[in-house]
């Protein structure tokens, strides 16, 4: 999340390329454009969601477990697609537990296996969700059109490619 609100202008980046050569100027310039856009959606998503009594990563979830044919999945599968450590998907399970909206089923014959079930409350919530939701995000996308919204796919692409760059 970028926190700064004051992006510098072409001036102030040209003034920082005169002081560090290796600064591309437009490439930094739609680096922190890109941060700021990315740190404003979610930013937006989360007061969206707030209205809704969710928070991102327990809505992500649902979501994800909602993709599963039979609703549910382990935790550790979870975690990796969500991007998240296990510690963290416990804490957001078990939330979502006390809520009534996921449940957790051990295996009877091996009580170390997990699986996380989406219970019906929890396909409730995404019944509730989800229309407004694709009702936003076609509102949001609206003034781009079919060849500049895969023409914007594809530069996204190009620029997650590069993020090992921070590595």
């Amino acid at each position: 999340m970028l926190q700064l609100r004051d992006l510098p202008t072409s001036d102030v980046l040209r003034k920082f390329a005169a002081r560090y050569p290796e600064a591309d100027v437009s490439a930094v310039a739609s680096f922190l454009t890109l941060l700021r856009v990315a740190t404003e959606l979610s930013q937006a998503l989360d007061g969206f969601l707030a209205r809704h009594g969710l928070l991102q990563g327990r809505w992500w979830v649902l979501i994800l477990l909602m993709r599963e044919d039979a609703l549910e999945s382990s935790p550790s599968a979870l975690a990796q697609k969500a991007g998240v450590t296990r510690a963290t998907m416990t804490g957001l399970l078990d939330g979502l537990e006390r809520e009534g909206l996921v449940q957790r089923v051990f295996d009877t014959a091996d009580r170390r296996r997990l699986t996380v079930r989406l219970l019906p409350a929890g396909q409730a919530v995404l019944d509730a969700v989800m229309p407004d939701y694709y009702r936003r995000v076609r509102t949001l996308m609206a003034g781009l059109d079919e060849d500049q919204r895969a023409a914007l796919q594809a530069m996204l692409g190009v620029v997650r490619s590069g993020t090992d760059a921070f590595s």
